[in-house]
């Protein structure tokens, strides 16, 4: 187990690096042909529920993925992260302007408060059609390497469960997040597809 663990961080590390170089035009750049392929998607195009994450420094920018969302009447879900544990809601954000009421937390992502009790949560409700997925690093089969937290891959058992099952799963990418393989074990959960700048 130990050696898989130092094995995921060296490569988070080497990772971060490949992406710390990347100048922000290039990062909205790629974003902007990510985005572009996701929209024109038919998973995406068929989904009406579907999970966004809003995106850190280092990740493919999503507001224009969130705009889309709202401007073609589909139904918006974004994590709220539970801190010091594994837990994770998908809480529904009701518009645009929605953001920007948001609080943010120690990692500078908006996400609503413990307080916030009015959001609908994903699987209390209709489930989740589509998951788009953040991630350090993704090779080609779809394994995924995340921040060692076990947000998603806790999120996914839990949709599992859900009579909807598990929603169809997406992780965006810049191309210095591709990988030649991913160490994975039993509880990390794949992903259906990887789409990044080819």
């Amino acid at each position: 187990m130990t050696a898989l663990r130092a094995a995921k961080q060296a490569l988070r590390k080497e990772i971060k690096k490949r992406v710390a170089s990347l100048s922000e035009e290039e990062k909205v750049r790629q974003s902007q042909v990510v985005s572009q392929k996701l929209l024109e998607h038919p998973k995406y195009q068929s989904s009406q529920r579907i999970a966004v994450f809003l995106s850190m420094p280092d990740e493919v920018r999503t507001e224009a993925i969130v705009q889309h969302m709202f401007s073609s009447g589909k139904v918006c879900f974004i994590p709220k992260y539970l801190t010091n544990s594994s837990h994770m809601d998908m809480l529904q954000l009701n518009s645009l302007e929605d953001i920007r009421s948001l609080p943010l937390t120690s990692w500078n992502i908006r996400q609503p408060a413990d307080s916030d009790a009015q959001r609908e949560e994903a699987l209390d409700t209709g489930g989740l059609d589509l998951i788009l997925m953040p991630g350090l690093g993704f090779d080609k089969s779809g394994n995924r390497l995340g921040r060692g937290k076990g947000f998603y891959d806790t999120y996914l058992e839990r949709c599992m469960r859900h009579p909807k099952g598990k929603p169809y799963t997406i992780a965006l990418a810049f191309k210095e997040q591709l990988c030649k393989e991913v160490p994975v074990d039993d509880s990390d959960m794949l992903v259906n597809e990887v789409l990044y700048e080819e």
